[in-house]
């Protein structure tokens, strides 16, 4: 859970600490004050886009630090994300002695940007993958998104806990259709992919015939320089080997000689030993050079008929790369190449096996988007009997919620798209949402969502920014106890401008706005008992507090 939040010349605010609890914790102040602006500076440390214009005016930069417990938040929360953060943070390198999370973010009055974890510097992507992890941010303006068929197919997977399922139907749909595209230029082109594949086949069979194999063009350029030269070098290898061992005085029996002379002479002076020592190596080295000469000797031989077939090898090999515009080593390469476009395109160029591939991995397609179906059928039934029963509680009484899945093209999302529905009262057709809810109606709903689907989540932390706007009365005290009921298996954070909502609140946060030396300054101050009922009374009775809204306060507390 979010333990510390340092906030330092960040839009209106020039520098606030905060120590955070378990449990409900509630932000609230006049209009204008900053509340909101505390969860913007939060959403920076998770990734969130930062610019210049956050920087506080005269400063020269921002600086948000969030510190994270990283631990079971409570016995008999439904999930636990510790161990995946834990596994993240090690994954990623960014363990630290302490075992928590800390957060960082930097944006200087220029627009540049820097995020650290534990102290290591780090990416904005590295902070937004992290902190999905450990804070869930649900906005004043979440009411709206529900409105688009998008974000109510989005809420619907994510709730059922559908990503995989829906990643594995993306890919196959992706499959499927760039196959029956292929299929379909096939059949537009299908005079020069013939005419492509003709100019294939006769490179491919012309590069078979001669067939180069790998190192070929190396062994056979040596054997064409030896057999060129035959003559040349029979003459000097025989040269060379009269020279050492064959002729009058050779230079092997002169040198053998004197090793046998200097070592009678190491015997009356053993300062010649180093001579005897270095003239032995000599003379076995040239007994050695005369055993090679002999043994190449005795295997070259003029060859005119062998010299006439590696030249038109030579040739060949030759001539076919100038044609092929490659160097001649390169052949083997350019045949193994060009065989695989020849494949490619023959199987591309089968029409019929086209069509069967295609029908293959249509049916694949439609088998994981079934199974996604399925899922999504039994997840949606679920959510819409929690947000009925939900409704009740929120002054809708006899209302329904309802999601329907309405058949649609393939697509890479499945084959329905994902309609919420609504009944206001009793005996009434669900209708679709954005058709008959009012703006407190489904203000109430996405509430109702919000915390229904919260509670499957594995996300420590919650927060709500003025989700409860468009509400009131008694309604609204039924929203803080549903707050303050999730707050009991997680971490609740909520700006409101509710009393009702602040009054059910374990930890309490007054944000205000302040003008010094012409500049105005948001400090938010922890509230002990007795100034909640002052803010309370404030909430309820605006700029006069009277007894009368004291007193309300006081109850609102109390109860």
């Amino acid at each position: 859970m979010l333990r510390t939040l340092s906030i330092r010349d960040f839009v209106i605010v020039d520098a606030i600490e905060l120590d955070l609890a378990a449990g409900f914790t509630v932000f609230t102040g006049e209009t204008g004050a900053g509340k909101s602006i505390l969860i913007d500076a939060l959403a920076l440390t998770l990734g969130g886009r930062g610019d210049a214009s956050v920087v506080r005016e005269g400063a020269a930069k921002a600086d948000i630090t969030a510190e994270f417990s990283v631990s079971r938040y409570a016995e008999g929360s439904p999930q636990d994300s510790s161990e995946e953060v834990r596994s993240w943070l090690s994954t990623n390198e960014f363990e630290s002695e302490e075992g928590g999370v800390l957060l960082r973010r930097v944006i200087d009055n220029a627009g540049r940007s820097k995020a650290y974890i534990n102290g290591i510097a780090a990416t904005a992507a590295q902070l937004r993958e992290l902190g999905e992890m450990l804070v869930d941010i649900h906005g004043q303006h979440a009411h709206q998104s529900l409105l688009k068929a998008d974000a109510q197919r989005q809420l619907l997977d994510g709730q059922a806990g559908l990503q995989t399922d829906l990643l594995a139907v993306s890919a196959a749909y992706k499959n499927w259709r760039g196959l029956a595209k292929q299929r379909q230029e096939f059949e537009i082109n299908a005079k020069n992919v013939l005419l492509e594949r003709e100019r294939l086949e006769w490179q491919v069979n012309e590069l078979e015939k001669l067939a180069v194999k790998p190192g070929e063009w190396d062994d056979i350029s040596n054997e064409h320089s030896r057999l060129s030269h035959a003559a040349s070098l029979i003459e000097g290898a025989q040269e060379a080997l009269n020279t050492i061992s064959e002729a009058d005085h050779p230079m092997l029996s002169q040198l053998s000689a004197m090793n046998i002379k200097i070592g009678k002479l190491v015997d009356l002076d053993h300062n010649l030993k180093p001579v005897l020592e270095a003239l032995e190596p000599a003379r076995i080295q040239l007994q050695e050079a005369v055993y090679a000469l002999n043994d190449y000797l005795s295997r070259v031989e003029l060859d005119p008929a062998r010299l006439s077939e590696v030249e038109s090898r030579l040739e060949a090999i030759h001539s076919t790369a100038r044609k092929f515009r490659v160097e001649p080593d390169a052949l083997p390469d350019e045949f193994t190449t060009l065989a695989a476009q020849l494949r490619q395109l023959a199987d591309a160029s089968d029409l019929d096996a086209l069509r069967a591939q295609e029908e293959k991995l249509k049916a694949h397609y439609l088998q994981l988007a079934q199974k996604l179906s399925k899922a999504r059928s039994k997840a949606a039934q679920e959510l819409s009997t929690a947000v009925t029963a939900a409704m009740q509680d929120l002054s809708m009484s006899g209302g329904s919620f309802a999601i329907a899945l309405n058949p649609c093209e393939p697509a890479a999302y499945g084959v329905e798209q994902v309609e919420f529905l609504v009944a206001g009262h009793a005996g009434v057709v669900p209708r679709p949402l954005a058709k008959v809810a009012s703006g407190g109606e489904l203000a109430r709903i996405a509430l109702a969502i919000s915390v229904i689907t919260s509670s499957a989540t594995a996300t420590p932390t919650l927060i709500f920014d003025e989700v409860d706007s468009g509400i009131g009365g008694g309604v609204a005290e039924v929203v803080g106890r549903l707050l303050k009921r999730l707050g009991q298996a997680r971490q609740v954070l909520c700006v409101t401008h509710l009393p009702q909502v602040a009054s059910q609140a374990n930890q309490h946060f007054q944000v205000s706005k302040q003008s010094l030396a012409n500049k105005t300054i948001s400090a938010i101050d922890g509230l002990d008992s007795k100034n909640r009922v002052e803010e309370i009374a404030r909430m309820l009775g605006g700029l006069e507090i009277t007894a009368t809204t004291r007193k309300h306060a006081r109850e609102l507390l109390a109860s």
